[in-house]
């Protein structure tokens, strides 16, 4: 397996989370960081943040909010394991991730909606209802 290249230069944020795999294109992680998606040490930024190492970064990815502490600066995209070099996640940000997947996993049984569309029969039975009421 490669190591992850680190980088020598300065680092850009978007080009950071590109390389950690956070977002499939550079230009994604460019309008997450605009729309306030990622925060860095708590404060919002710009697309063009030069990074260091020992930062957090708070990515918000659909419901899910990881924590994440910069490791490894690089600028070169590599395979997933690679990639997962260059961060560690907090305990807290797994812990709570897990929960929220917990309780979202609870709702979504609580919640009986209709997966699918009615059949030839439920759709009879629907018109068969609006039909005695509307009379």
């Amino acid at each position: 397996m490669k190591t992850p290249v680190e980088a020598k230069d300065k680092v850009r944020l978007d080009k950071w989370l590109w390389a950690a795999r956070f977002y499939k294109t550079r230009s994604l992680a460019s309008h997450a960081i605009s729309g306030g998606k990622v925060h860095l040490n708590g404060q919002r930024i710009k697309p063009s943040k030069i990074i260091n190492v020992g930062q957090m970064v708070e990515i918000r990815i659909g419901q899910q909010v990881k924590d994440v502490l910069i490791e490894i600066l690089s600028v070169q995209r590599g395979p997933a394991p690679v990639a997962q070099q260059l961060y560690t996640e907090t305990a807290e940000s797994i812990l709570k991730r897990e929960k929220l997947q917990a309780q979202r996993k609870l709702n979504a049984s609580a919640d009986p909606a209709m997966s699918k569309r009615p059949n030839k029969k439920q759709r009879r039975q629907i018109h068969r209802f609006i039909n005695q009421h509307s009379d």
